[in-house]
Formats: structure tokens, sequence, C-alpha cells
């Protein structure tokens, strides 16, 4: 869970930053989330990781070997992006959004 965590917390930090630097920060936070879902879904395709997820040797796979496809990083970044379902966890500790997309967040 630790790994997660910081794996999120980089993204969200990276994205944040991004936004200081070059945009104008909006009073609720819309450019850093659309900025945070935009990168995920892309490294989550290229390279099955996001940057936090990469940095803290984490990877993200598919349920049924295979490829990733574009579908599932978009509903997975999609349900993340909402929180909710990130938060609540099966005994597996996998998270609705990993669930639903039929992913499962590993170690490298």
């Amino acid at each position: 869970m630790g790994r997660r965590l910081l794996g999120i917390l980089i993204n969200r930090g990276l994205c944040y930053g991004a936004v200081l630097a070059f945009l104008r920060p909006d009073p609720f936070g819309f450019k850093t989330l659309a900025l945070f879902v935009v990168l995920e879904i892309i490294f989550l395709v290229l390279a099955n990781g996001t940057i936090g997820h990469l940095i803290v040797g984490l990877r993200v796979v598919p349920i049924v070997p295979g490829y990733l496809g574009i579908w599932r990083p978009v509903l997975r970044t999609i349900l993340l992006a909402v929180v909710i379902p990130a938060v609540i966890h099966d005994r597996d500790q996998r998270g609705l959004h990993d669930r639903w997309a039929g992913t499962v967040l590993v170690r490298r």
C-alpha cells in the first residue's frame, strides 16, 4: 500500500508542479486533474506504468495475460480521478478501479 500511495503522490506532485510552472492554477484544481488524467493514460499505454509507478517499482498489467490496450488505462484513470473506487479495496488490496478495468498493480 505504501508504494501505491507514494506513486500517486509523485504523479500528483509532478502535475501540480507543471501547472504551477506553465499555467495559472485554477481554484478547484481542474487543470491539475486534467493533466494527471492525460499523463496517466499516456504512460499506462506506453510504459504499463506512470512516472510514479516506475519510480517506486510498480507496473500495471491486465488480469488476462496480453496487451493492456487503450480502454483499460482510460477506464482505470477515469475511475481513479473520481477517487471513490480507488479507496475501496477488496481482500487482495485491489481497488475498484483496478477490478473494473481488469488490471492489477504489481512489482516490476
